[in-house]
């Protein structure tokens, strides 16, 4: 299947399969067809396809000559992923800080004809849950994790070692009451390996489960204590007020004895190839009386682990009612375990049930919760595939591609940079860049991103680079963009947006547009009026040098003049709306906005009736502005000497007065252009000779 057709169908198939159902059960037969669910004959559980928590792999049937009719149909099928070092299976809508039991199955089956099972890892978040490994084809595997979530969700990821292509063939999650297993808390998870939860019930595979056990936890028979016999009753055995562990009845209801002796002997193996001496083991015996025993009778024993006693306070099993002692050991290859019948007892020592669990530290420090779930939202908004699974900054070695992230001691990471470009991003910017906090450098250039530019990009305090250059995105900057570029503390580059304009005044019809970057758009207009004024302060010298010429030089043709456009002062009215928008004034006379026939926005300069400048003054500032061209200076488009009237039309730079260029550039920092201090003493200078004369 494509892999952005399995993209679509994830997200389609999330708000079926995404969530928990009704018993806050997740139940995902890994590989089965998107469309598909089925009831488990045995324990009733609804499955589902594994669509709506992960998004790529590729489906497979385990080869027709280990499809056995013994064999659970979660087992059919299975889920492989050739592509990616880490591919993870997101379990949301939990409640952060609950306990859940998580179970990961796996069945090999030949499903590939290499009959080579691989060996990979599997993690829980961003810590290490155990290595997959199998002893043969036809090797079932499962393990279960108990742990504590810290969000409203769960990932388990399945990690590429190098060692054949990883599998899975389903995937449980359980909730469990916040009173049980309280060993498992925010540093440390229980995982249980090679299916070490028994039962002490008849020799046989007598599997208990759901719905015996509301937790759907998989007991297994134990049939491996030497010269032992079972003891059974059919009474219910009720666990004590406490309910730590919640063990049913039916697991309770057998029980291995011996018979003309005084202590049960067996031996455990972990046979866990990570298991060293730094690994400890959590231990779990439960005992309950089922023989009604007369009252002078005592069953009290101890329990001695590798020759320690542990605390056997708990030791005397009460009748029908669960009893359990808990304890942690250090990590040995083998673990002998004795039940020796204290001195008073009358009794030979009991054992109903055990767990025996690998306590796995949590060592990882997970991102941020707020960041990793804005990137989660970002990745599902834009559907990208990259290696965007699991944990966004840990562990080190799966970081998101196109991500940096701060890692303080003991706290959580932080997203720092994100480089999007050319990531084939489509549609508006996504709301959840802003839950970035410490976010100081996106850069989204090269996309197909269209619409506004958000204004919340200028709330990311730690933001000092964004770049939106070469996308689609179209209307003003935000003014906290622009704030922040022109004093410095935001390096903004949003060239290559054919529909973008600088400030919210400037976007009207027949705009000027960004075809650069911010700073590009400013400058220009900065340049381009201090040049206008040193243009007026030539053509002033040169109105100063005339009058002492002859007078007669004064009546040479005009028309000649001026090569620009003529425009009647009627035209000046239609292209003005009637002088309806006055934009400036200056000691020529009032300034208006107007359109020409083509949408291009003019200037209309028009001499009111108290200028002092008269007609030939009039033509000679048009005729110097004609014969001066240059790309940052602006440009004369004609004039109109129509009877009285006479206007000059320039093109229009929407940028305000030379007023307000001064204080942008006292803004703007070491950026831009600063205006000299000698052009002030030069238009001082000008003034008071126009005003001599």
């Amino acid at each position: 299947m494509n892999l952005r057709v399995a993209v679509l169908l994830f997200y389609i198939f999330q708000c079926i399969h995404g969530q928990p159902d009704n018993l806050g059960f997740i139940s995902i037969d890994c590989g089965m067809a998107a469309n598909f669910t089925y009831q488990d004959p045995v324990t009733n559980i609804q499955y589902v396809s594994d669509y709506g928590f992960i998004a790529p792999g590729e489906n497979h049937n385990i080869s027709s000559d280990y499809m056995k009719p013994s064999l659970a149909k979660g087992y059919f099928s299975l889920r492989f992923f050739p592509h990616g070092v880490r591919n993870c299976y997101t379990m949301r809508s939990l409640v952060m800080g609950n306990r859940y039991l998580v179970r990961a199955s796996f069945y090999y089956g030949n499903y590939d004809g290499l009959n080579k099972p691989p060996v990979f890892d599997l993690y829980l978040g961003t810590n290490y849950w155990h290595e997959v490994n199998f002893g043969d084809s036809r090797s079932v595997n499962w393990m279960d994790i108990i742990v504590v979530s810290p969000a409203d969700y769960l990932q388990v990821c399945l990690v590429n070692k190098g060692s054949g292509t990883p599998f899975i063939s389903g995937l449980d999650l359980r909730p469990l009451e916040t009173t049980l297993y309280p060993a498992v808390n925010a540093s440390q998870s229980l995982a249980l390996i090679n299916s070490n939860r028994f039962h002490l019930g008849p020799t046989g595979n007598s599997i208990i489960r759901y719905p015996s056990d509301p937790h759907d936890r998989i007991w297994s028979t134990y049939d491996a204590i030497p010269n032992s016999t079972v003891i059974s009753t059919t009474a219910v055995i009720q666990n004590n007020l406490s309910g730590i562990y919640d063990v049913p009845s039916s697991v309770m209801q057998n029980a291995a004895t011996v018979i003309n002796s005084s202590r049960i002997d067996f031996s455990w193996d972990p046979s866990d190839p990570s298991a060293d001496v730094s690994s400890k083991y959590f231990f779990v015996f439960y005992f309950a009386e089922l023989q009604n025993v007369p009252s002078n009778a005592v069953r009290q024993f101890d329990i001695i682990i590798n020759n320690k006693t542990q605390n056997t306070e708990l030791c005397r099993p009460m009748f029908l009612f669960v009893n359990y002692l808990s304890s942690i050991v250090h990590g040995m290859s083998n673990y002998n375990v004795s039940l020796v019948s204290a001195k008073s007892a009358t009794l030979p020592p009991i054992l109903n049930a055990m767990e025996i669990y690998l306590v796995k530290p949590i060592t990882e420090v997970a991102t941020d919760l707020g960041d990793a779930k804005a990137m989660m939202a970002i990745q599902e908004t834009f559907g990208v595939i990259k290696n965007w699974m699991g944990d966004p900054c840990t562990p080190k070695a799966f970081i998101w591609r196109g991500l940096k992230c701060s890692y303080p001691a003991g706290d959580p990471s932080n997203i720092t940079a994100l480089n999007l470009s050319s990531f084939q991003l489509v549609g508006a910017i996504s709301t959840n860049f802003g839950d970035l906090k410490a976010l100081q450098y996106l850069d989204l250039s090269r996309n197909n991103l269209s619409g506004p530019i958000p204004d919340f990009l200028g709330q990311i305090s730690s933001l000092i680079l964004l770049d939106l250059s070469s996308n689609n995105l179209s209307g003003p900057i935000p003014d906290s963009l622009l704030q922040k570029s022109r004093n410095g503390s935001l390096s903004l580059r949003v060239g290559d947006n054919a529909n973008i304009c600088g400030n919210s005044t400037a976007c009207i019809s027949g705009q000027k547009k960004v075809n650069g970057t911010l700073l590009a758009e400013i400058i220009i207009p900065i340049l381009a009026t201090i040049a206008l004024f040193i243009i007026l302060f030539l053509l002033l010298r040169q109105v100063l040098k005339r009058k002492a010429k002859k007078r007669a030089t004064h009546h040479e043709d005009e028309s000649v003049l001026l090569e620009n456009r003529e425009f009647s002062y009627r035209e000046l009215k239609h292209i003005t709306d009637n002088f309806s928008q006055e934009i400036g004034k200056g000691g020529f006379g009032p300034v208006f906005l107007g359109y020409l026939e083509n949408g291009n926005s003019v200037a209309v300069k028009v001499r009111s009736e108290s200028s002092s400048q008269g007609g030939r003054e009039f033509l000679a500032e048009a005729q110097h502005l004609t014969r001066i061209h240059h790309k940052n200076l602006v440009s004369l488009v004609g004039y109109c000497q129509d009877r009285n009237h006479l206007a000059l039309v320039y093109e229009y730079m929407p940028e305000g007065d030379l007023q307000d260029k001064l204080r942008v550039d006292h803004s703007l920092g070491s950026n831009v252009f600063r205006l000299p201090l000698m052009l002030h003493k030069v238009l001082n200078i000008c003034t008071s000779r126009v005003n001599q004369h």
